[in-house]
């Protein structure tokens, strides 16, 4: 039978801990050979690095990533947090746009903040939304990539930001109507026969998005409530849409136009195009959007009733309570929104 290997070992004390760390096997390893690691590891301990937990890291061969596929790998890490597991592209966006096409094949372990400010410099103060967002999102790919235990320079955006300096950008508001010429808009979209004034009266009146509205379907209408599902809603959760005189009246009439699931049909049995609604307020003469709509609402709703904060912010589907207050209130003010909304189509309308 063979004999029993035989090895060397060195004791250290790291951290007030004995550890026992080994040195290789007798006769691979050499006396000498032996020696110089043990003055090597001793070397390590003296400048406060722990040799046998950098020595498992090399064994563990991580392999180096690229910018691109450190990206990649955060983005499928954070899939799930998603809106749709992230498939209409809007988190990668600024980063496969702005980003990638520079840096792709750039190591992510040599990427600092010089690399960083010569990408987004062009673009820091001409697209700032744009150049912020994948300041952002480059630095959950330097995290991720440091939690897969890759030596990257953790503070490399922070420090981007810093030469990058202040955003010279102005936010500027979606244009919006003022709700005291609602009426005599609403007035001039009857008398236009096209979907895109029926989808834009129907917008109006639920103050919803427009995503929202050109993709509503009759089998979310259930008697006099919509039901938009968390799948199609920017916070994520389902919102129900009490429906007015109205709005029912514009249900109806969608019913008779449309010879599929959707309320507003375009062409060829699609559904009602993303800049239909819009290009329609264009030819009108206007420059205020669909989404300003919201606002015309909400500057409606404050400046004319005496509705409550939660009322007003819910009926726009923003999720104003906190994890705890919504472990008890599970309501989500339908009734108290009913009587809003048809007081809301009342002044549109001017019934």
């Amino acid at each position: 039978m063979p004999s029993r290997l035989k090895g060397w070992f060195l004791r250290l004390s790291i951290n007030r801990r004995r550890r026992e760390m080994g040195l290789g096997v007798w006769p691979d390893v050499t006396l000498a050979d032996a020696r110089d690691a043990a003055r090597d590891a001793r070397s390590m301990v003296r400048r406060g690095v722990d040799p046998i937990l950098e020595r498992n890291k090399q064994r563990r061969n991580i392999n180096g990533l690229t910018v691109k596929e450190a990206i990649d790998s955060c983005f499928k890490a954070k899939q799930a947090e998603l809106k749709d597991d992230g498939e209409a592209g809007k988190w990668m966006s600024p980063l496969s746009v702005h980003v990638s096409p520079n840096l792709s094949n750039y190591p992510i372990e040599e990427l600092d903040q010089h690399q960083i400010l010569k990408v987004l410099e062009p673009i820091w103060h001409t697209k700032p939304s744009a150049a912020e967002k994948a300041l952002n999102r480059l630095n959950l790919s330097i995290k991720h990539a440091a939690a897969l235990g890759l030596n990257v320079d953790i503070q490399a955006t922070l420090k981007a930001k810093a030469l990058l300096g202040k955003q010279r950008h102005v936010v500027t508001h979606i244009p919006s109507l003022d709700y005291k010429n609602i009426s005599s808009f609403y007035n001039q979209l009857e008398a236009n026969e096209s979907t895109s004034s029926l989808a834009l009266r129907f917008l109006i009146l639920t103050a919803c998005r427009t995503s929202e509205i050109r993709l509503a379907t009759f089998s979310e209408i259930i008697e006099d409530v919509w039901v938009i599902a968390g799948e199609r809603t920017k916070s994520g959760k389902e919102h129900r849409v009490p429906l007015s005189i109205e709005c029912i009246s514009i249900v109806k009439e969608a019913r008779l136009r449309s010879n599929n699931q959707y309320l507003f049909q375009a062409r060829l049995n699609k559904p009602l195009s993303n800049m239909a609604m819009a290009k329609l307020m264009t030819r009108e003469g206007y420059d205020e959007r669909p989404h300003g709509f919201r606002a015309t609402f909400r500057t409606w709703v404050e400046g004319k009733t005496d509705t409550p904060f939660e009322v007003k912010e819910t009926a726009l589907g923003h999720s104003i309570d906190g994890s705890v207050v919504r472990a008890y209130q599970r309501s989500d003010r339908l009734e108290k929104r009913r009587i809003l909304m048809q007081k809301w189509a009342d002044y549109v309308c001017k019934y």
